[in-house]
């Protein structure tokens, strides 16, 4: 079974590319163009991982992930942040648990696929060690 990521960004050419990229590694791809909507969708259906812009229009990325981590049911998702060039972030804006990495524009899609393929593997790997533990 792909594992499913959701794409979160307002700029509908970011969430083209990166969607075509994602499906091409083998990803199952559901996306979003604001925080809100989002939520809504991580809530009733957790993807494997999302990738959020950090400035979009009603929830911006940081406050996504903060939201994320307040719900067990999404607590758990990892979340790659995209951030422009020029939207400087302070240590503490993504230091957040479910942060596992911060990207700025422009950024290469193969590289993204690259990191998301990186990520799950990891969970899957850690997952795996504890249920041979258990």
């Amino acid at each position: 079974m792909a594992h499913r990521i959701l794409v979160v960004d307002d700029e509908t050419h970011i969430l083209q590319v990166l969607s075509l990229k994602l499906r091409n590694s083998g990803f199952e791809v559901s996306t979003a163009v604001d925080g809100e909507d989002a939520l809504r969708q991580a809530v009733e259906n957790p993807p494997d991982l999302i990738i959020t812009d950090i400035q979009m229009p009603y929830m911006n990325g940081i406050e996504l992930c903060n939201a994320l981590i307040e719900n067990p049911a999404t607590q758990q998702i990892p979340v790659v942040v995209i951030t422009a060039r020029g939207h400087t972030l302070a240590a503490s804006d993504t230091d957040i648990e479910n942060v596992r990495d911060v990207i700025s524009k422009p950024f290469s899609p193969r590289g993204v696929a690259e990191l998301a393929t990186s990520i799950l593997a990891d969970i899957s790997a850690r997952t795996h060690d504890r249920s041979e533990a258990a």
